[in-house]
């Protein structure tokens, strides 16, 4: 009755997610440690301005008049976000999306034929495995070297491109090792990419969030034959369920073209994106720039309470992020003793109810732990060393 892929998609819970809903039945409290949704860490857009945008953004699209590249106001308003930061990118060659999730799947189904493949990085996020099965694509991994700070290894990245390899994709700031592509590690992947006449797609949805104010380093500036950049306000402006994301398309003209034709007829198939959202993005653009300066200073703020925990133990080790909100442990001590990444996550959460993720969730190699550092100050300050003495428990 049911499709191949169908059959592959469960609602089946892992055993660390079995045993917090065990813990979770009887009335204790589960602090999440791993939650990309920063609305839970007090991290929210002020409600009279939200309140205020939407209400004017109401009385503008009284008319349903969809546009498949989404509203020219809101298309603008992306451009003019890039050009602050010295990138030109023209309004005809800006998607609107509900999100860099659905704009992954468009880049897929733009690209490859069932059965080709997508380079992507390893460690990776979860939920590409599943964008992937929709689109009915594979994916092919290339390594970032945990030695070299999680760089990308380009070697063997392109060691891996195959005849059925379509499309290279770049997640800088990386999730969830919060590692930033260099300038030079950029033209030396668009080089790559030109070389094997490739498409970067480019995310870029912690690009507001740098552990040390600078430029990001962006592909779209590089000369890649084509580069699909994608964003969106769900981290940059603590706006998850506004749903509104982009995508820009940009390199040698002729493929733009024709990247831009195919995507205004995909998109008006579905035509997916909340009226009253695009109607808003300029001014949640405008009004915005304090909030997201405000939540850049208090995420490296958050880092830096993180790291002052995270230094005085020998239980594990870290490279430090430059971007984003997670942080990598190697649970490999200073002796050379390591844990069981899956028991100690166990533990983590049976003996002092914090969830975190072993590292195998991102295919990680073993003895690893992810956790998000944007909490609250008393939940760093409470929370964080309960987690680390258990982990140099674990590893006696």
């Amino acid at each position: 009755m049911f499709s191949d892929i169908a059959l592959n998609l469960h609602g089946e819970s892992n055993g660390l997610y079995s045993l917090r809903d065990e813990l979770k039945a009887p009335g204790y409290e589960i602090r999440d440690l791993v939650s990309g949704n920063i609305n839970e860490c007090g991290y929210v857009f002020p409600q009279n301005l939200i309140e205020e945008i939407l209400a004017r953004a109401t009385r503008e699209c009284r008319v349903y008049l969809p546009d498949s590249f989404g509203r020219l106001s809101a298309r603008e308003a992306v451009s003019e976000f890039y050009a602050g930061y010295g990138v030109t990118i023209d309004p005809s060659d800006i998607l609107i999306t509900p999100g860099s999730s659905m704009a992954y799947w468009y880049c897929f189904r733009l690209l490859a034929n069932a059965g080709d493949e997508i380079l992507c990085p390893r460690p990776s996020y979860p939920l590409f495995d599943y964008i992937a099965l929709m689109a009915d694509v594979k994916l092919t991994s290339y390594r970032m070297s945990e030695e070299n700070g999680w760089a990308i290894d380009l070697e063997y990245l392109e060691a891996n491109i195959t005849t059925r390899t379509r499309a290279i994709v770049l997640i800088s700031p990386h999730n969830p090792t919060g590692y930033i592509a260099s300038a030079e590690e950029i033209a030396a992947l668009s080089d790559i990419a030109r070389r094997h006449n490739l498409p970067i797609i480019s995310d870029e949805v912690f690009s507001e969030f740098l552990i040390e104010p600078g430029e990001l380093p962006r592909p779209a500036t590089g000369g890649a034959p084509l580069v699909f950049t994608l964003n969106g306000f769900s981290k940059m402006l603590a706006m998850p369920g506004m749903k509104f994301g982009w995508m820009t398309v940009s390199g040698d003209e002729d493929k733009v073209r024709q990247a831009m034709r195919a995507l205004e007829l995909i998109s008006d198939i579905f035509l997916p994106v909340n009226e009253i959202a695009q109607a808003a993005a300029p001014e949640f653009f405008q009004l915005g720039n304090a909030v997201r300066f405000e939540f850049a200073m208090r995420i490296r703020k958050a880092w830096l309470s993180t790291e002052q925990h995270l230094s005085k133990t020998k239980a594990c080790r870290y490279e430090k992020p430059h971007g984003g909100f997670y942080v990598v442990l190697n649970l490999t001590s200073g002796s050379g003793a390591c844990c069981d990444e899956e028991e100690t996550a166990r533990r983590v959460l049976r003996d002092n109810h914090l969830l975190v993720h072993p590292g195998y969730f991102y295919d990680m190699d073993p003895h690893h732990l992810i956790l998000c550092f944007v909490q609250e100050p008393e939940i760093i300050n409470t929370a964080f060393p309960k987690l680390l003495k258990t982990i140099q428990n674990q590893n006696r």
